[in-house]
């Protein structure tokens, strides 16, 4: 819900003030029409339903996959395509992956939606509204910006929108915020009041030269300068790094790697790594074998490195990790 516009039509009407948070808490519940919210004046509810849509965007694709997640391919008032994630987990769990940039500046080269065309930042609406779109099926609890675009190049809008969010049922505990290394918005989340909302650092080599051959942002922000930024995040707000590490086969995921990894992510309390299998795209790289993320990952513990194999979720519809390329 475009919830500018909801203010301004509300003082269009003449309505009070808390006809807002009315609707407002309405929608975060899940409701699908303003006919369920029934605490506003009939006449008030016909006059919304006709110029306040109840979401800012359009659904134009929905896909299911085998293991109950669920891609949707959205668009914008202006026409600017992105896609969001509901993984559905066995122990009850309902996460949500959700957008802030509709396409992404940052040409990671393992990541189908550096190929896209970039478009703009998503206003906090807009976020919500991914998260909405969800909400109405079914109750969720997690949340992390790990879809298209790069959150903390959107930071005021992200932030915006994480201050909704436990009204739809997700706690700031529960929120994760995924960054390539955007030293300046790890910095604001640094130094910002409120509750803390979970840091992922996409890390994906544990040297420079090879990171900033997958990730070029390491050319302006290189990874010693991240880790350090990363390292006054943790020691303000008291809460692990979330390491994401894609691994790929013969380019990052070999035993001397891994000790390397140790090296750089110290302390290691610090830190956990999560390690991702790589999800198929077009860049012609190759996942690594089950026995090679095995390794990696015992020699992570033997380094005193607390890490973890990811599950990978939604592959067969394009919707796991790195694979959000508008396809519908």
């Amino acid at each position: 819900m475009d919830l500018a516009l909801l203010d301004t039509t509300l003082a269009d009407l003449g309505q009070p003030a808390f006809r807002a948070t009315q609707v407002w808490e309405w929608t975060a519940r899940g409701a699908g029409s303003y006919d369920e919210m029934t605490n506003l004046p009939e006449s008030l509810r016909a006059d919304l339903a006709e110029r306040v849509p109840l979401s800012s965007l359009t659904v134009e694709h929905e896909a299911l996959a085998s293991d109950g997640t669920e891609k949707v391919l959205l668009r914008t008032g202006d026409g600017r395509p992105l896609e969001a994630v509901l993984m559905r987990f066995r122990d009850g769990r309902r996460s949500l992956c959700v957008s802030s940039q509709s396409g992404c500046p940052l040409t990671c080269t393992f990541c189908a939606t550096g190929t896209m065309k970039f478009g703009r930042n998503l206003t906090t609406s807009e976020i919500l509204d991914q998260a909405l779109h969800f909400r109405r099926k079914e109750e969720v609890d997690h949340l992390v910006f790990m879809g298209m675009g790069e959150p903390l190049m959107n930071l005021d809008n992200v932030l915006g929108a994480c201050e909704r969010l436990p009204d739809i049922g997700v706690h700031p505990s529960s929120t994760t915020i995924s960054t390539v290394g955007w030293i300046p918005g790890i910095e604001r989340l640094t130094e910002r009041d409120g509750p803390t909302i979970r840091l992922a650092l996409s890390l994906h080599a544990p040297e420079e030269e090879l990171r900033s051959e997958l990730m070029p942002v390491n050319d302006r922000y290189p990874l010693a300068d991240v880790l350090a930024a990363c390292l006054r995040w943790h020691e303000q707000r008291r809460r692990r790094v979330y390491v994401e590490y894609l691994m790929l086969d013969g380019v990052n995921d070999s035993p001397e790697q891994a000790v390397q990894l140790a090296k750089v992510l110290t302390p290691h309390e610090a830190f956990k790594v999560n390690l991702i299998p790589y999800n198929p795209t077009d860049s012609g790289l190759r996942g690594s074998t089950r026995e090679a993320i095995d390794t990696f990952l015992s020699t992570l513990h033997d380094n005193g490195v607390p890490a973890t194999v990811r599950l990978t979720r939604g592959r067969d519809i394009d919707a796991a990790c790195g694979q959000l390329a508008v396809k519908a």
